[in-house]
């Protein structure tokens, strides 16, 4: 099989988004597949045996790390050269929607996937008039391709209710063999408490530092507490951060900027609780890292997370009518955790046991599948 992919992001920025791209490549490769990808400029020319066609683009005014990527002549070029049985549009904003006329231009079959919540985003990002606008767009792309695969069946739930078609579920997995309880270190602990000796409990936040994520929420909840007895860490990186800094000024918190690889997975198995309050997402990726780790989760009930954690199983998922309500919900389910270390280990036991039946291989073997699918009834033979 030959796969042209279109895309908005990829490496070296480090999503959720580009961390799945990136797995999708590998697979591909490993089961002898071919592959092109069509996004953003990079200096990657070249991943996991796919080329790599890059662009320019202009950042969104509501979501900067994303870009308006300008469709090259190149681009049709390529994909004429290449000549791909099917093609994956990765969140099409312009960039997938000018490859979704290339590619009915060249008679190619369109799959797309549904990654990034931007109509909530433009609501967080203080644009909410173009929050309608912006779901209107994204159903009528999506509603135009054969099949559009979303990583949640909550997700799948939000976007019937705006009107998307034709939906498969394409799930995720993780990589157990690198997020995993044994990779706990003593020495990363120590050196988040910086020489304190007081055995503390370490509550760990890991994504983009930005007010999409109901950070507002986290750090409320946590000044609202006792924090003798705990310590946040918060791992990453966004235009949020001198603003939750200020807001936590004087507290025991540690910021560490961006971390992978091993560094990410020592980093997540030393933590003893996985606070991570977004409402935006579509899947949650670190969640699920974050339990194959051996970690409790304290989230919110809202589409991706509420798929992956199970309340009072795996953790705990905070639901209140209003936003005053909403931070005592949250501090008392961290407290809770923070003052039990049998609910913990309970707790922590369970997520993991849960994460390692997500594997990355069935994940994309469903894709693979939704794939095949759209092929047969391409090419199937017209009944007579």
């Amino acid at each position: 099989m030959r796969v042209a992919i279109i895309t908005e992001n990829f490496l070296p920025k480090l999503d959720g988004v580009t961390r799945t791209l990136a797995r999708l490549l590998e697979h591909l490769q490993q089961r002898k597949h071919e592959a092109i990808l069509l996004g953003p400029a990079s200096s990657i020319e070249q991943y996991a045996g796919a080329e790599i066609v890059g662009t320019a683009g202009i950042p969104l005014p509501f979501y900067p790390e994303l870009k308006f990527n300008f469709f090259r002549p190149l681009f049709i070029r390529r994909l004429k050269e290449f000549r791909p049985d099917i093609v994956h549009l990765i969140d099409p904003v312009v960039l997938g929607a000018a490859g979704l006329a290339a590619a009915r231009f060249l008679n190619i079959p369109v799959v797309s996937s549904y990654h990034t919540n931007l109509a909530a985003y433009c609501r967080h990002f203080g644009f909410p008039i173009f929050t309608r606008p912006m779901w209107i767009y994204n159903r009528f792309i999506h509603n135009q391709c054969e099949l559009t695969f979303c990583p949640s069946p909550s997700t799948a739930a939000m976007l019937r209710e705006q009107g998307f078609e034709h939906l498969r579920i394409w799930p995720r997995g993780v990589d157990t063999t690198l997020f995993s309880p044994e990779r706990r270190s003593a020495a990363t602990r120590a050196g988040w408490l910086q020489g304190n000796k007081a055995e503390k409990i370490l509550l760990l936040y890991v994504g983009r530092i930005s007010w999409e994520k109901n950070l507002g929420l986290l750090t409320r909840a946590y000044r609202a507490m006792d924090t003798r007895h705990c310590h946040l860490v918060i791992i990453g990186d966004g235009p949020a951060l001198k603003e939750i800094q200020v807001e936590l000024a004087g507290l025991p918190v540690t910021f560490t900027g961006y971390l992978q690889g091993e560094e990410l997975a020592r980093a997540y198995a030393s933590a003893d609780i996985f606070a991570f309050p977004s409402t935006s997402e579509t899947f949650g990726q670190v969640v699920l890292e974050a339990m194959a780790s051996g970690l409790p989760v304290v989230g919110v009930h809202s589409e991706g997370v509420c798929d992956l954690v199970r309340d009072g199983q795996t953790g705990f998922l905070s639901y209140a009518p209003n936003k005053d309500d909403m931070v005592i919900s949250y501090q008392m389910r961290l407290e809770y955790l923070i003052h039990s270390k049998q609910a913990r280990q309970d707790m922590g036991e369970a997520a993991h046991l849960y994460a390692c039946s997500r594997s990355w291989s069935e994940a994309m073997e469903c894709l693979m599948r939704g794939y095949a699918e759209v092929l047969t009834r391409q090419y199937a033979p017209a009944a007579a």
